[in-house]
């Protein structure tokens, strides 16, 4: 499975939803903008964005909830072990409070990953972030970090778009 995330204002990215009615897309409204994502088998239909590999898919995504999507990127000669760790790891998250959706994401023809995380509420992602579970989970993913700074892992966070009705 493929997935496809772009960037821009919610107004601008709504009227995609418009022009292509049979895409289920989930909106994010995030400090930095608007992000549109959504996933099928191969359509990407945006002039710019990024295209992913769905790895590991846990949970359905809901209009509803709040977002964490951690950019990882990892060096080649790790992109093996990390993905390999990641698709094996068993955090228990999907038994967490508030949990929603997990995926793990690769950007086609790179070794940059997205983890994307959904829950109900904010309070539910501090209450993960704050647990054992979670502090177990991330202490066997070390990667080999990147040489540069502007391949330092980043994070972007909002909650679902409500539309206006």
């Amino acid at each position: 499975m493929k997935a496809f995330m772009t960037r821009g204002t919610i107004r601008f990215l709504e009227t995609l939803e418009k022009k292509n009615t049979d895409i289920d897309f989930y909106f994010i409204s995030s400090n930095d903008g608007g992000i549109a994502y959504y996933e099928n088998s191969s359509k990407n239909i945006f002039s710019s964005g990024q295209a992913f590999e769905v790895l590991k898919a846990v949970g359905k995504l809901s209009k509803e909830g709040y977002v964490v999507m951690n950019h990882l990127p990892v060096s080649e000669d790790s992109s093996s072990t990390f993905e390999y760790r990641m698709k094996q790891s068993d955090s228990g998250i999907e038994k967490t409070d508030g949990f929603q959706a997990w995926r793990f994401l690769r950007q086609e023809k790179t070794s940059k990953y997205v983890v994307l995380t959904q829950w109900k509420s904010f309070a539910d992602f501090e209450n993960w972030k704050n647990s054992d579970q979670f502090k177990k989970a991330h202490d066997s993913q070390k990667a080999k970090q990147p040489s540069y700074f502007m391949d330092r892992p980043f994070v972007i966070s909002g909650h679902m778009h409500e539309k206006e009705e």
